[in-house]
């Protein structure tokens, strides 16, 4: 990757994670997951008392969910399923997902 793709790629994410800090407060407040999170919550459910084998993402950091996502999107990290699931998702609706998911306990 050369030099001003990698900056391009920090600068993005820096300003995707601005975003979410900015707006975690207008998803934190409706108890409702967003209308995307619906096809995570099959093997990533958003209580602990379900069983399940894939990690969980309630309680983790939004923009670390946020890198995972566009990286099986984008083919940068192997997957099975995630790969295909995540090309779904446009940018702003992982925002969302990332966001509801960092605020559950």
């Amino acid at each position: 990757m050369h030099g001003g793709v990698r900056m391009q790629v920090k600068c993005f994410l820096a300003v995707v994670t601005a975003t979410c800090v900015l707006n975690a407060d207008v998803f934190a407040a409706s108890p409702e997951p967003p209308p995307a999170a619906m096809a995570c919550s099959g093997c990533h459910p958003a209580t602990a008392s379900v069983q399940t084998p894939v990690p969980r993402l309630q309680g983790r950091n939004a923009t670390e969910i946020i890198e995972q996502m566009q990286a099986f999107r984008d083919g940068k990290r192997e997957a099975t399923v995630m790969g295909r699931i995540a090309k779904g998702f446009s940018d702003p609706e992982i925002q969302a997902i990332a966001v509801w998911y960092a605020q559950l306990n």
